[in-house]
């Protein structure tokens, strides 16, 4: 193997690495938020002042001298910096690809999107920090959240990239995904939209204010809704808004806002996937196919079993997860169908395959 497509290998291994790290550091961020541990620690990047949470006598004493409105509670605080050490590993690691891009760079490695993904890491650390700083202003909290899944999917992105071409599919197969790729894009869009929403969601506490199914409260449209309410993106800076601050009739209309985004993105998919059978059956993109559809369908049994069992956490967990795992499917199949059908066909060389060079 030549240097080039070492590089890339090695490049690729670390990147993948990268993006499943991210997928913990996503879960553990929503392990944090559901134990009500946003503000576990109420100062940024330590805790109390300390590096680690308070333990012996004398440091809570000065940790509660330091914070006298937020007495220390370890059981808060050790979530919120298991998270914050998980994003800093990563951070490290997302620097290290930069790093390692621009020393290779003359070796054809992709130098551009390793250096977009550590300057985004940065700005992730930023409303990490605005997060607890201004005390889970919905906006931010929201941000961040939305900020996980693109580290991870631009990650994604930079793996595929790494590992090359694709097999190409025959040439009546490749027209008829070209003409299928503006709908895969409407899809992205509609699960990005669906990822924001659950964000605005968990947000603002509205998880919880539909306990019933399939109607919210016993109606299948509330009266109650304050949509007007429940999307204010003028809220004010200032209040803690650990818990929420929002009327029940606000949070009911988020709530059904995510059901709704649910049964759209389910019924767009059903049509697309089904489509996309017709044409990837019996080829290699079959299976991206069926792993669309089994997270699509994962992740509508997580979202039905929250509320049926009232946010469990090991569920909750598991239904950001999965969010991601979908978004993750959407963005391997677009890529898939993208490439198969916009490279021309070619014999790989032998030295360099998987390994060939992307422009940056």
């Amino acid at each position: 193997m030549n240097r080039q497509g070492q590089a890339h290998r090695v490049m690729a291994r670390w990147a993948l690495i990268a993006a499943l790290f991210t997928v913990v550091v996503v879960m553990l961020g929503a392990w944090t938020r559901l134990v009500d541990a946003g503000l576990g620690c109420p100062d940024w990047p330590g805790c109390y002042g300390f590096l680690t949470v308070p333990q012996s006598e004398s440091s809570i004493a000065t940790a509660n001298a330091r914070f006298p409105e937020s007495p220390v509670d370890a059981s808060k605080g050790w979530p919120e910096m298991i998270h914050r050490y998980a994003a800093g590993t990563l951070g490290l690691i997302v620097f290290g690809l930069a790093g390692y891009a621009v020393r290779r760079r003359r070796e054809g490695v992709p130098v551009k999107l390793p250096l977009f993904i550590a300057g985004f890491i940065v700005l992730q650390g930023l409303f990490g920090m605005w997060t607890v700083t201004l005390q889970l202003w919905p906006k931010v909290v929201a941000l961040h959240l939305l900020g996980g899944f693109t580290t991870l999917s631009l990650l994604t992105l930079l793996t595929l990239r790494l590992r090359g071409r694709h097999r190409p599919l025959p040439p009546d197969r490749e027209s008829a995904l070209a003409r299928l790729r503006p709908w895969l894009y409407g899809g992205l869009a509609l699960v990005i939209l669906q990822i924001a929403l659950g964000a605005w969601t968990a947000a603002n506490y509205a998880a919880v204010a539909c306990p019933d199914l399939p109607t919210c409260q016993g109606q299948w449209w509330p009266e109650n809704m304050d949509f007007r309410h429940g999307f204010d993106l003028l809220q004010t800076i200032g209040p803690n808004y650990l818990g929420g601050q929002l009327t029940a009739d606000g949070r009911v209309a988020i709530h059904v806002s995510h059901r709704l985004g649910a049964i759209i993105v389910l019924v767009y998919f059903s049509a697309l996937l089904l489509a996309l059978w017709r044409q990837v059956r019996h080829t290699p993109l079959q299976s991206m196919v069926l792993l669309t559809a089994a997270a699509l369908v994962v992740q509508i049994v997580l979202g039905l079993a929250n509320v049926a069992f009232h946010i469990p956490l090991s569920v909750a967990v598991a239904h950001n997860a999965m969010g991601a795992g979908l978004l993750l499917t959407v963005i391997h199949m677009l890529w898939r169908v993208h490439g198969t059908a916009r490279q021309p066909v070619a014999e790989p060389d032998k030295t360099t395959t998987n390994h060939h060079e992307v422009p940056a």
